[in-house]
């Protein structure tokens, strides 16, 4: 029987999709199946906002339909007929899965008072446990002009919270923990004390405006809209306050606030010309967006006049008149949807900075799986790195996907990050992309001060080749060499780099400055292969194209040592096209005479060869080939002879298998620097920081 567990609140608007969101990807991390599963909905014609951005999270493979249980109308006609067929439903999705996420009624104009009492009903028949999410801000004093509220006092909310729990116990519904969102940040501690829950976890999440603000996304549809000018991903900008601008424009721009909304009448185009010049000139505060409203047509040389400006806010225009097009904005909410990235992302950072992920799972009573997906790796990674954060430099910041990976890094807490470049551009851009860089450092790479520390050291190191320190000025400007000299003098723990530039040109400067670690001689590198349910490390598929006897044992003790890192049991396979003593011939004996050195020099260290791939991977071929063997048929590194052969293996059990690679990730080095492919996605740099950070904790906890 599935592990489920049933969320629900006591009144309407507490976020409780953000909290369902953060259960699923807490479970995603520990088990392979999760499933999601929605009792009641509105209709069986209205497609169900929460259910879809739940079923839209990697990992979840059920179909909508199968997820639904009934409708309110079906609820309100016959109650305990609906909860037979809630019931049934349900233990279909459970019989597939491994847990299952439940997410009650939504309180909304056709709910009831006693709502609670019967999601409390549900919950005790499915035999979930309740997560009860209760709100930190005053629902009955709705003055809430885009998403704000009173803060409620903790005696408030631990009073609301004992009726709540009361009602629960009254259905036999069984109390499995407490959360209260969107809380007052500066008494989160007492918030969590008040909370009387008969011993069971009390949490407190504080409100963020940027979950409750709308978008202008939504702003767009509320006013039935037409996107006029900006481009449709700047529709993701978080609107924080509205401003009429119904006078002249003398008078709206000293109104202008930031993450502001302006609703302009359409024919006062003198008006939107200034707020758009205001937008533009860096000295007025950065606006979400425009909605010029009333049935008026811009006029062609207003048109062909803003076919000129370099657009960084969406305009919005709407037929409505001020009065109704000002209501409908004001009473728009925000809400998360898979493709809203930021919004999705500063989610989860909260929850799973202010939940106790470990105790929520182990409460639930889900140990860890044996089977790792793909899926569980990468939240490992991240798990890793937020446990212990590293300050990592992204020398790039020109490139959009650095800014969209950086955004999301700081909004889970993974990394601490500095950004190379100018900054008033960099800001700029991350402003028109609707992105938050304000945790992140911004330096540029000539800056005059660190220019001149970062030459005289980078002298020093190359004396020897002659480099003078007007020469060692000119290089460290490059932003490769900036980075990794910030690495070198501890400014950073690590670099990732390459997402615009080569290969060379990311690690070179890391040969000349950070050097090979000690018993170290060459800088090879791995991928990390998530497949179906376990993850392989396949080295070196990125660097030295014909190693040695010597490099390829060099390969192998450093592949070991990052399978390790990342909590990979090294069994080292040394691959060759012969198994055992079968074959003859150089490249047989080179890979031989590296395994020999394997065991010479790290000789508590599982490994054999040469071995065939299909010997190392197969248990039933290594039971023919090599039935004493220790990692035929179980091996978890594969050291390939050379990079011809890795660099095609690893791509095709990417693309043929459906793995996923992550890398090439470097090792060898004092102090890690890694590369990225120039294809590179922006959940692959995510992916490549965290393994940077993992692997500076490494470093620091060495020395």
């Amino acid at each position: 029987m599935a592990q489920s567990i049933y969320i629900t609140s006591a009144e309407g608007h507490t976020g409780k999709s953000t909290i369902a969101l953060g259960v699923l990807d807490a479970l995603m991390r520990v088990s392979p199946r999760v499933g999601v599963f929605r009792p009641i909905a509105r209709s069986v014609t209205e497609r169900d906002e929460v259910l879809e951005l739940l079923l839209a999270h990697d990992g979840v493979h059920l179909e909508y339909e199968d997820c639904i249980g009934v409708t309110y109308d079906d609820v309100r006609r016959d109650p305990d007929r609906a909860l037979s067929e809630i019931v049934s439903r349900f233990k279909a999705v459970e019989a597939r899965c491994d847990a299952v996420v439940i997410i009650g009624s939504d309180y909304t104009d056709v709910a009831s008072p006693a709502e609670l009492g019967y999601n409390a009903r549900v919950a005790a028949n499915l035999g979930a446990p309740v997560l009860l999410v209760l709100s930190g801000r005053d629902q009955q004093n709705q003055a809430e002009q885009l998403g704000t509220t009173t803060a409620r006092t903790a005696d408030q909310i631990a009073q609301i919270a004992a009726l709540a729990v009361a009602e629960l116990a009254a259905e036999r519904a069984e109390l499995f923990a407490v959360i209260v969102n969107r809380a007052d940040a500066e008494a989160l501690a007492e918030i969590a004390d008040g909370v009387q829950a008969g011993g069971n976890p009390v949490w407190a999440i504080p409100e963020d405006r940027a979950l409750v603000a709308p978008s202008m996304r939504g702003i767009l549809d509320a006013v039935d809209g037409r996107l006029v000018r900006g481009g449709a991903q700047l529709l993701e900008r978080e609107a924080y306050s509205i401003v009429i601008a119904g006078m002249s424009m003398v008078n709206v721009l000293p109104r202008l606030t930031e993450g502001a909304v302006v609703v302009i009448p359409a024919d006062r185009s003198e008006v939107l010309l200034a707020t758009l010049l205001a937008a533009a000139s860096g000295t007025f505060p950065s606006l979400a967006g425009i909605v010029l409203n009333g049935p008026f047509a811009l006029p062609e040389p207003i048109l062909r006049l803003l076919d000129g400006f370099d657009v960084s806010i969406p305009i919005v225009a709407t037929d409505l008149g001020t009065y109704d097009a000002a209501v409908r904005i004001m009473s728009t909410r925000g809400r998360i949807t898979a493709e809203s990235g930021k919004r999705y992302q500063t989610a989860l950072g909260l929850f799973q900075s202010h939940v106790d992920i470990t105790e929520l799972t182990i409460e639930m009573g889900l140990a860890r799986s044996t089977v790792i997906t793909p899926l569980m790796f990468e939240y490992g990674l991240i798990e890793r790195a937020r446990t212990d954060r590293r300050h990592i430099v992204l020398p790039e910041g020109d490139d959009e996907r650095i800014l969209r990976a950086a955004s999301l890094l700081l909004a889970r807490d993974v990394a601490d990050l500095t950004i190379l470049g100018d900054e008033t551009e960099i800001r700029a851009k991350a402003a028109a992309l609707g992105l938050d860089l304000s945790a992140a450092a911004v330096v540029s790479p000539t800056d005059p001060e660190l220019v001149e520390r970062f030459a005289a050291e980078y002298a020093r190191l190359r004396a020897h080749k002659g480099i003078t320190l007007s020469q060692a000025a000119d290089t460290v400007t490059d932003v490769s060499y900036f980075g990794t000299m910030m690495v070198h003098l501890g400014l950073a723990d690590g670099m990732v780099s390459g997402a615009a530039h080569t290969t060379a040109h990311t690690i070179r400067p890391s040969f000349e400055i950070i050097k090979t670690k000690p018993g170290v001689n060459v800088v090879s590198s791995v991928f990390l292969m998530a497949l179906a349910d376990r993850v392989l490390v396949y080295g070196d598929c990125a660097v030295i194209p014909d190693p040695t006897s010597e490099q390829l044992a060099d390969i192998a003790i450093s592949s070991a040592a990052t399978a390790r890192q990342f909590g990979i049991e090294p069994r080292v396979a040394m691959l060759s096209y012969s198994t055992g003593e079968s074959g003859t011939g150089a490249d047989v004996d080179k890979v031989r005479a590296a395994t020999a050195l394997v065991h010479e020099r790290a000789p508590g260290l599982p490994v054999e060869g040469p071995i065939q791939y299909d010997a190392a991977a197969d248990a039933a071929v290594a039971k023919a080939k090599l039935p004493d063997s220790a990692v035929a048929g179980r091996a978890t590194v594969f050291v390939f002879p050379d990079l011809n052969t890795g660099n095609n293996t690893y791509k095709a059990v990417q693309r043929s298998a459906g793995a996923v690679a992550i890398g090439p990730v470097l090792q060898g080095l004092n102090k890690p620097i890694n590369d990225l492919s120039r294809g590179a996605l922006v959940d692959d740099i995510v992916n490549t920081v965290a393994i940077t950070a993992i692997q500076a904790q490494q470093t620091g906890a060495a020395s």
